[in-house]
């Protein structure tokens, strides 16, 4: 199904599923045959992304990585001197239960496109985040030429878990109903938050810039519209 009106892409076969069937069915011992980057490669890199972005703040920050698997991408924060960076993943039994306490920072990669009901997502993980906190996650955005594939983009795969495709409009509609601002870097990379901190100041012009171009406030009713 797909909203005429912001292009967001979704399916409800899965709304009803529970953790133990999406752990039989998709997050299984075949799994990483879909996505092989996803033990090691993807952590890693995006990693060392947070750690740059960061680099004079880490020893200040409390991450929080939502939907971050095995726990690789915060044992690398951790060892560049992170004082507080834990994973939570519902998927995965040592990291299905969420810390608790606040984070100045939440990271989300590749995950926002697993979420059958990426609105609750957006909740939990608010849930978790300083009054003045960040959200950095990934997930791509469908291209300019997007009904040209249609469900046959490569990027909307059921297998593996892909079940939420954004557009960028759907992006900022999402967040937006929650209050929050939002940022695209690119077609993958995307920042929500409140206020920009001052190292990230330089950002404010891109900010309101989206935010002067985004969706109209009526839009925002709903991120899973009927189609």
């Amino acid at each position: 199904r797909r909203c005429a009106q912001c292009g967001f892409l979704f399916t409800d076969a899965f709304d009803d599923w529970t953790h133990e069937e999406f752990k039989a069915h998709i997050y299984n011992d075949d799994y990483l045959k879909v996505d092989p980057d996803y033990k090691e490669t993807r952590p890693r890199a995006e990693a060392e992304l947070v750690a740059g972005l960061w680099a004079g703040q880490m020893a200040t920050t409390r991450v929080l990585d939502f939907g971050g698997g095995s726990d690789v991408l915060c044992s690398v924060l951790r060892s560049k001197g992170f004082p507080v960076a834990q994973t939570y993943d519902p998927m995965v039994p040592e990291f299905a239960r969420c810390p608790q306490g606040k984070f100045d920072l939440v990271t989300c990669f590749e995950t926002f496109e697993h979420m059958p009901d990426p609105d609750v997502g957006i909740s939990q993980i608010l849930e978790c985040l300083t009054e003045t906190g960040l959200v950095l996650y990934s997930t791509l955005v469908q291209p300019a030429n997007f009904n040209s594939y249609g469900v046959g983009w490569w990027y909307v795969g059921p297998r593996n878990g892909h079940v939420s495709i954004f557009t960028r409009e759907a992006l900022s509609i999402a967040w937006g109903r929650h209050g929050y601002k939002h940022i695209s870097f690119n077609d993958d990379m995307h920042l929500a938050f409140c206020k920009l901190p001052t190292f990230l100041a330089h950002l404010q012009p891109q900010a309101d810039s989206a935010l002067a171009h985004g969706a109209p406030a009526q839009a925002a009713a709903a991120v899973r519209p009927a189609a």
